[in-house]
């Protein structure tokens, strides 16, 4: 039988609010009638986390769980929930009950009526700390839609929802998570949409992110960019930047010697220090080509060069 929705929830140190929020969810899943289940990762949790979800487990069949042996983080346990999951429709929220499970209906709802591919929640008030949260959240997610080009509010709310084929198709690794949208819409899936969730104050617990994950998140980023528009032609980025370095050293020097031929100069090229700056930028180029050469050279022999996502076939077996 289909499973309508997967919950996943990555977890660390979340004893106290677990049952609560597993007896929300099947509260809101069986009153629409979905089948369901729940996949909870334990990120490593040194507190009796995964004892509570075995006791879940027993007590519920839809409520699954899988333990790390120690904390690799948010993007590994969304990576390994992702590729446990079954249903059609995926949901991921956060364990400490600051998500709501109370938003998952029209979630679903704007992934299988409405059809968007991916559907991330908009934390619009927010209970967190003004200037520790709130402000840097801000900032950093308007760095996010400038560089990224997807025009979402809140990039890192962890409520999100997901169309299968989405969450099969991508890999999140590192601190990737908080750039599920950007993965998504460079493996080709382009209806992103965004839905005001409700925020709610932290009942358990304190939080487990500080300010470090905003300048790790901008250069992830970054990371991001590069690989999803030159993971598979790095030539073409510095490739292009080698040539246009050697060419504007190569020409300062040709034009360096030109006005020494022609008398303009009294003194030696070596006593100029413009002759020395062309040559470092003619060096400095043939080492950016030389990498896009070798980069090339490490895509074309790599495993996934050909892993291209086919969305439908004609006169074919699927």
């Amino acid at each position: 039988m289909q499973t309508d929705i997967s919950i996943v929830v990555p977890l660390y140190n979340e004893e106290e609010s677990l049952p609560e929020l597993t007896e929300w969810i099947e509260k809101v899943c069986t009153e629409h009638g979905y089948s369901y289940e729940v996949i909870m990762v334990d990120d490593g949790s040194t507190d009796d986390s995964w004892d509570v979800i075995q006791e879940l487990a027993q007590n519920n069949s839809n409520i699954k769980g899988i333990k790390f042996q120690r904390n690799y983080g948010k993007s590994a346990a969304l990576n390994e929930g992702f590729a446990a999951a079954k249903g059609n429709v995926i949901i991921t929220m956060d364990a400490d009950l600051q998500d709501s499970p109370d938003e998952v209906p029209e979630l679903y709802r704007m992934v299988t009526v409405d059809g968007f591919d991916l559907v991330s929640g908009w934390k619009k008030v927010r209970y967190d700390n003004a200037v520790t949260k709130n402000l840097p959240s801000k900032l950093y997610n308007a760095v996010n839609r400038s560089i990224s080009g997807i025009k979402l509010h809140d990039m890192n709310c962890g409520l999100k929802a997901y169309r299968k084929n989405v969450i099969k198709s991508i890999e999140v690794y590192g601190e990737m998570h908080r750039f599920i949208p950007v993965l998504a819409k460079a493996a080709g899936f382009r209806k992103i949409g965004e839905k005001v969730v409700q925020h709610r104050p932290r009942k358990y617990g304190e939080s487990k992110f500080g300010w470090e994950r905003f300048i790790n998140g901008f250069l992830d980023l970054l990371s991001v960019q590069f690989i999803s528009r030159f993971g598979k032609k790095p030539m073409h980025l510095f490739g292009t930047l080698g040539t246009i370095m050697f060419l504007l050293g190569f020409g300062f020097v040709l034009w360096l010697v030109i006005s020494r031929l022609m008398g303009g100069a009294d003194y030696g090229l070596t006593n100029r220090v413009t002759f020395y700056i062309s040559l470092v930028t003619m060096v400095l180029g043939t080492q950016f080509f030389l990498a896009g050469f070798l980069g090339e050279l490490i895509s074309r022999s790599a495993a996934d060069r050909n892993s291209y996502l086919i969305e439908k076939k004609i006169g074919l077996d699927k």
